[in-house]
């Protein structure tokens, strides 16, 4: 898990799947454009049930079938600074173009809460939930990308108890997929290092290392971020006989003396690592622990939470990743 390659801006923008052009032809009445959609991903039985949930969730709430969906892993930071690594967890966004200028946004997790919006002009009211993607969407409209505006659904596999943070993933999610519909030519890809800047304009208050890993990580890697250059290094808990685990306290409040009860215990017990995932103080720490020793940690840290008349943490396995993709 230590040095290993480095990678250029190129290299990861290239990584991106090619677009795909095949499908039924979509309509959803004035403001909307004709083109073509991801094959019905919403009804194929072999997709991923995130994505025909996301897809299906925005013929629902907008009329019409989208014409992209794409993924973003959740990511998060390693005890080493300024490392980040992305997760196998994804968030997901379903697109579909507009020639208007308006955004009709929805969110599984904000069933009763859609929101629609115009790119340019004054302000607008939004919902709380959709302050990021509505400063994110006009920032990039303002720089050239989607200015004819979109419908576009949103969901998260994880929840904020989790401690890793979904905003810098739905960003990065809806950026992608905003910058392919309104693309001038066919498999063009989208500049993600663009789109990282604008992220970054938009919200300078997230966690841009996030996005780093988000858009550029790669499975088996993390990225060290120093000097503004990004280096590749094997992280790869698997290969080197170890399981990589997020350890998620339950209860009341913001938890920092569970989370260092369960860190503590995981140590004592065997654990090689235990850390705090995000910049955020949270509920969860991340510990790598060896394989031979899951059973008995997980066991004490259940042990140690029971006597203390505490909820049993959930442990949930983490898998480093590859970057945010277009899901055909």
């Amino acid at each position: 898990m230590t040095d290993t390659e480095s990678r250029t801006d190129t290299e990861s923008r290239t990584a991106t799947g090619n677009r795909t052009d095949t499908g039924n032809r979509t309509g959803g009445g004035p403001g909307t454009r004709t083109v073509p959609s991801v094959p019905d991903i919403a009804r194929r039985h072999t997709a991923d049930p995130l994505f025909r949930l996301v897809a299906f969730a925005l013929e629902s709430a907008h009329g019409r079938p989208p014409t992209t969906v794409w993924s973003a892993p959740h990511a998060f930071h390693l005890a080493a600074r300024h490392t980040v690594a992305a997760a196998h967890w994804p968030v997901a966004a379903a697109a579909a173009p507009r020639d208007d200028g308006l955004v009709r946004l929805s969110s599984l997790a904000h069933p009763a809460q859609s929101c629609e919006f115009r790119l340019t002009g004054p302000s607008s009211s939004h919902p709380a939930w959709a302050s990021r993607s509505y400063a994110l969407l006009r920032t990039m409209a303002r720089a050239g990308f989607g200015r004819g505006g979109a419908d576009l659904h949103i969901h998260s596999t994880l929840t904020p108890a989790t401690g890793l943070s979904s905003t810098e993933p739905l960003e990065c999610a809806v950026a992608l997929a905003i910058a392919e519909l309104h693309t001038p030519r066919a498999g063009t890809r989208p500049p993600r290092g663009r789109l990282a800047s604008l992220a970054r304009s938009a919200s300078p208050d997230g966690d841009a290392a996030l996005r780093e890993a988000v858009l550029f990580g790669r499975s088996g890697r993390a990225l060290v971020l120093e000097g503004g250059r990004r280096r590749r290094i094997a992280f790869d808990p698997s290969a080197q006989g170890a399981r990589l685990m997020l350890l998620v306290t339950r209860g009341e409040g913001l938890g920092a003396d569970d989370v260092r009860r369960a860190q503590e215990c995981a140590r004592r017990t065997g654990a090689l690592a235990a850390w705090r995932p995000g910049r955020g103080p949270g509920r969860s720490t991340l510990v790598l622990l060896p394989q031979d020793r899951l059973t008995p940690i997980r066991t004490a840290v259940a042990e140690e939470f029971r006597a203390a008349g505490l909820p049993v943490p959930r442990f949930l396995n983490i898998t480093v990743a590859g970057p945010a993709r277009r899901e055909d």
